[in-house]
């Protein structure tokens, strides 16, 4: 399992977190003829570490211009940027796993998404494993991220992250 940690400084390593993966991503598909691969990304933290920072983020990266907004009301939030659809889920206020059944959740995980999911063990036993774990965490005033891969699609996509960086 290929491991990434970092320290960041400031909102603005957060965001440059997101939107280096969305480099990644978008780097990635330009040399392939087929359907863009999913990405399905668990991220993990405490209230306000930043979960929602990130995914802003990447959704700049991925081209968005407008407004990226936390989905806590509306648990789920789509950006429409072709050839991709990225959605950005916040389950913290879902009552029951089985709610994400009657909002179609199979549906938001075709080959051209990318989901980003906050809280997801609250949908446990419902969503689809994921391939990339980011675990955001408060270190005084600062955070710490920790990225994990947990299939082969996530390893190359940190593969390629980590080679950005350097």
């Amino acid at each position: 399992m290929k491991q990434l940690e970092y320290f960041l400084a400031n909102e603005n390593a957060t965001i440059t977190v997101g939107d280096s993966l969305a480099t990644v991503l978008l780097a990635q598909n330009e040399h392939i003829d087929k359907v863009q691969s999913a990405l399905v990304v668990y991220l993990k933290g405490d209230l306000g570490a930043g979960k929602t920072t990130l995914t802003r983020g990447f959704v700049r990266g991925m081209g968005h211009q407008g407004k990226v907004k936390s989905p806590t009301y509306t648990l789920v939030e789509p950006y429409e940027l072709p050839p991709w659809q990225v959605y950005h889920f916040d389950l913290y206020r879902l009552g029951d796993a089985e709610e994400l059944e009657y909002m179609g959740i199979r549906d938001y995980f075709a080959e051209n998404c990318c989901c980003f999911i906050e809280w997801p063990e609250k949908g446990a036993g419902i969503l689809p494993k994921a391939d990339i774990v980011i675990q955001l965490d408060y270190q005084d005033e600062q955070r710490t991220v920790k990225l994990r891969a947990f299939s082969v699609r996530g390893e190359d996509v940190l593969q390629r992250y980590s080679a950005l960086l350097k």
